[in-house]
């Protein structure tokens, strides 16, 4: 069987409501959606190519494309090639992504990839799955997602931040850190990790001594800094996205920066241009500072897809997007409909509990001879819970060393039962 019964549960409910909506919500424009089902798999994505996130935009379009010419490489969806992915900007912004969905779901997609901030996917997600279109993210790591109402539609393959703070939590424990100061943006992302942190260190008997939130978009982060200083921390972590740069040289000003505490840092931080960025002329400012992030891969996708798309310079949640792309397409085969009501109820299914497999050719000979698949993605083990998010995940810890360069210490494994 291929949906665990909670889940089937679930999307069997999203189906009817969708069914009564369409009854009583005769008056509201439609927004489109799914054609629900005619033997053709469509795909569009909602993915930054402006915005705050814009950095991380190129790896994770590129690897949408990637994994849809890898799939028409092996013959397609239903026997058809993946038509040209409809492609929409998420532009950092609620309105513009909003606004991106409606044109996404107008083309009659049967799934969404994105967005890729958490911000912007409670932005378009109630659209997307009460279209009866299946949404997944390959960067949305907030844990609002774990329990959110979405009709059993939506699925991440990054990890819930509460899996971070569990990795993040072992780092800081084993430096022999006593008094913690965490900043973060004052955002679903930001507060859920300082939440999960918080937490996190309390049960290990280390006490945070600031928890700080800041607006998104502020530009003066002085006041922060301040605070982090007049708490007198041994060591600060830093939950932010592109304006981190700016969040560290307040706090290097402040006399709190890597080179006088211990600083750390989680996936928003991790960037190739990050020690540039806070001081072109002395990139080594940085040097110490450490974080976790989903994990990148082994660098042989990382090599894939830059022979694919040279001018990707980043790779955080490349893997991710790619394993979104490939989990859906896999779903589809599984239960030969691409009804996303459908094959909704097998995407859980294809990444555990079966025999292992790496590559949507090699799962799809698999399905074609009747046999359960375990989907082990470019991200890692994935093995979803029914909540259709990873139970299991592979976390880089990262570094950045006296030249200001980044680097990947080791790679550890997070999981809902540790």
């Amino acid at each position: 069987m291929w949906a665990s019964a909670g889940r089937r549960s679930a999307v069997l409910m999203g189906a009817v409501a969708l069914l009564l909506a369409g009854c009583v919500g005769g008056d509201e424009e439609p927004r489109g959606g799914s054609d629900g089902g005619d033997g053709v798999f469509r795909l569009g994505y909602v993915l930054p190519e402006t915005g705050q996130l814009a950095s991380q935009g190129p790896a994770q379009i590129e690897s949408v494309r990637l994994a849809v010419k890898e799939i028409n490489d092996a013959g397609g969806v239903l026997g058809q090639p993946v038509p040209e992915v409809t492609a929409s900007d998420e532009g950092g912004n609620a309105g513009v992504a909003a606004r991106s969905a409606d044109r996404v779901l107008a083309s009659g997609v049967d799934a969404v990839i994105g967005a890729a901030a958490s911000d912007m996917s409670l932005a378009i997600i109630d659209t997307v799955t009460g279209s009866g279109v299946v949404q997944c993210s390959g960067s949305n790591t907030a844990a609002t997602f774990t329990d959110y109402p979405d009709n059993g539609l939506y699925f991440r393959t990054a990890p819930s931040d509460a899996l971070q703070a569990t990795v993040l939590s072992k780092v800081i424990v084993a430096d022999g850190e006593q008094r913690v100061a965490v900043v973060a943006r004052g955002d679903d992302y930001g507060r859920g990790l300082l939440k999960s942190i918080t937490k996190e260190l309390k049960d290990t008997g280390i006490p945070v001594v600031l928890g700080e939130t800041y607006e998104p978009g502020s530009e003066d982060f002085d006041r922060v800094a301040r605070k982090v200083r007049e708490v007198n921390p041994d060591a600060a972590v830093v939950v932010a996205f592109d304006e981190g740069a700016a969040v560290l040289r307040a706090m290097i000003e402040a006399g709190v920066g890597p080179r006088d505490i211990n600083v750390y840092g989680t996936d928003g931080l991790r960037g190739a241009r990050l020690a540039s960025e806070v001081s072109p002329d002395d990139p080594g400012v940085l040097a110490g500072l450490k974080g976790t992030a989903p994990a990148t891969g082994n660098g042989e996708y990382t090599a894939r897809l830059r022979a694919f798309a040279p001018e990707v310079k980043e790779s955080q949640f490349a893997p991710q997007v790619f394993d979104c792309v490939t989990i859906v397409a896999l779903a589809v085969e599984a239960t030969q409909s691409d009804d996303p009501i459908v094959f909704a109820t097998a995407i859980d299914e294809v990444t555990a509990n079966g025999e292992r497999c790496t590559s949507f050719a090699d799962c799809k000979r698999l399905l074609d001879r009747a046999t359960n698949i375990d989907y082990d993605g470019e991200s890692g083990p994935l093995d979803f819970v029914e909540e259709g998010e990873p139970g299991r995940a592979l976390f880089d810890v990262y570094t950045y060393d006296a030249s200001g360069a980044l680097r990947t210490m080791r790679t550890e494994e997070g999981s809902t039962t540790n």
